[in-house]
């Protein structure tokens, strides 16, 4: 998963150990990213909130 700034600048890479298939932010602060896969559901803790609709 690789993380850009709003300039399009890129500021890191989460590695998960599959290909990536979806994204979604969660919790109340919306600060923890759940990253899904074809068998497996992973979630990190980030220090800044993602966007949600």
């Amino acid at each position: 998963v690789l993380i850009f700034s709003p300039a399009g600048k890129h500021l890191g890479t989460i590695a998960v150990p599959e290909r990536a298939a979806n994204l979604a932010w969660g919790d109340a602060d919306g600060k923890t990213l759940y990253i899904t896969a074809s068998s497996s559901v992973y979630k990190i803790r980030m220090n800044t909130p993602g966007i949600r609709p």
